[in-house]
């Protein structure tokens, strides 16, 4: 099997690609350290189960919308589960699988956290854009996005 190189155009697109992530996640890091004391993952499950009915969500269920393992959802959940910001219970139907809910504390600490979240992203990211290019960035992560998911999926791995 012959290497296919990336061309230099390609190059330089991989290396800003790279660099706008880390960048990005690393100002989103440090903005939810100070104003939470957590790291964006944490904040993401907060913000997820926030959006589900009645603020509960299967474990499986959320490594996927998160697209992490299950193994690095259950360290951080049991993190948040000792903050008293999401709680864990029973799955009905399998007695296997658990449920994740977030609690009053919880929604109230993403309350108080997502305005300075928010003010982050548009910030770092989209006031750097304009609407054509708003829409160019979508596309290109679901392009992205469908390429990777058709390879081996994060949320299914078990570590």
């Amino acid at each position: 099997m012959t290497t296919r190189w990336l061309t230099p155009d390609e190059q330089r697109a991989w290396r800003a690609y790279v660099a706008a992530t880390h960048l990005l996640e690393d100002a989103l890091d440090r903005q939810l350290q100070q104003d939470a004391g957590m790291p964006h993952l944490y904040y993401s499950i907060l913000a997820t189960l926030s959006e589900t009915p009645e603020r509960r969500l299967r474990m499986t269920e959320l490594a996927e919308a998160l697209k992490i393992t299950r193994s690095r959802l259950t360290y951080a959940v049991t993190r948040l589960e000792k903050d008293g910001l999401v709680g864990r219970e029973g799955c009905p139907s399998d007695r296997r699988g658990s449920i994740a809910t977030l609690t009053d504390q919880g929604m109230t600490v993403l309350e108080r956290t997502a305005p300075g979240h928010v003010e982050t992203v548009r910030r770092r990211l989209f006031d750097r854009l304009s609407p054509e290019q708003v829409g160019q960035l979508e596309e290109i992560c679901t392009a992205i996005r469908g390429a990777a998911e058709d390879d081996d999926v994060p949320w299914l791995r078990r570590s």
